[in-house]
This record gives C-alpha cells, structure tokens and sequence, in this order.
C-alpha cells in the first residue's frame, strides 16, 4: 500500500519500515514478524528493496518532524542507486557485487561533499551502514548471512520507472549469484 500510494507511514502514522523490532507499534511490522518466526527457518539472504521518491523530502520528513514537535532541516535525496548494510553484519563483498551489478543499469549515487549518503559515511562507493535492528529494518528481523536493503530514485532526472525496477532486478541478481558462490563458506 505504501509503495503504490507514494506514503511511508500506516494509517496510525507509524513508519513500518522502521518498526521491525520486539514491542513494535505497526501492526504491519508486527505481523510479518510473527509470519516469519513461525516458519523457524534459517535465511541465507534477506534483500529488502527500496525506492526514494521526492515525496521523501517534500513531503514525509516535514510531517514526521511536525509529529514529533521538531524543526525540519532539509536534506538531500541521492540521485542514483545505493545499499544499505548491516553495520552488525556489514558484508563488504557482497554489497559490492549488488553494486556492481546494477551499475551495469544505472547510475550508483555520490556521496555528498561530507562523503555521506543520507547523513552516514559511505563504506565504499554506494555502500552506507546502519544497525539494522537497532533503526527496525526489516533485513534485521531474520539474521540471515548475506543483507541489504536497496534504494532507487525514480525522480532522477536520467533515470526513469522502467530502469529503476531493472536496477532492483540486477541488484537481486547480482547479490543472489554472489551468495550462491560462497555458500560453502557459511
């Protein structure tokens, strides 16, 4: 719902993409949390796919700072393809195969004049970290070896719909492959 109405919040203006965590307040979270539990299975890859729109910055950020009482600073959304790692857990290598995959479609976003992507250091070209279960993110909920979560941005002005879900196919690709190739290794 969230994907196809451009809105990162469920109806009780909670985040699901930041609720995946024991005592979480979405119902959304919550449920996929149980689903996966109860299939007591151990995951290998977890590759949760994202896009960032506009709408992030004109929209979203100011009215979760207005939630929460908080003045709303500006920001910038990167204009290109970037990973999310596992700072826990943060597999150089394979986030480096993902981006190098979808280089191959599109363009992979520069870190800022601070070397930064959305407010944290870059680890490698394209490649950021954050605590996956300490932020909620659902690639934190099934401790699987090899996690990413991926961000497109159909707003770029040289990038469209079309190439953003080729970019999310060759990143599902490339990080498949990459895991495949070194399952003995785990």
């Amino acid at each position: 719902w969230g994907y196809e109405v451009i809105n990162r919040w469920n109806p009780t203006c909670i985040d699901p993409n930041r609720s995946f965590s024991a005592g979480s307040e979405s119902e959304e979270a919550v449920a996929l949390m149980d689903f996966v539990k109860d299939l007591n299975a151990k995951f290998f890859v977890h590759m949760d796919l994202h896009e960032t729109t506009d709408s992030d910055e004109s929209e979203f950020r100011p009215a979760a700072a207005a939630r929460d009482g908080l003045a709303f600073e500006p920001g910038v959304i990167p204009d290109g393809f970037y990973t999310v790692g596992d700072s826990a857990n943060p597999q150089p290598a394979f986030q480096a195969a993902v981006i190098a995959g979808v280089e191959e479609v599109t363009h992979i976003a520069p870190a800022d004049a601070a070397g930064q992507i959305i407010g944290a250091d870059i680890t490698q070209r394209g490649v950021i970290n954050y605590p996956y279960a300490e932020a909620g993110l659902c690639a934190g909920m099934t401790n699987a070896r090899f996690t990413t979560t991926t961000e497109v941005y159909p707003d770029s002005p040289v990038a469209t719909p079309a190439v953003c879900i080729d970019a999310q196919l060759a990143a599902v690709g490339a990080g498949l492959d990459f895991a495949l190739a070194h399952q003995s290794n785990s």
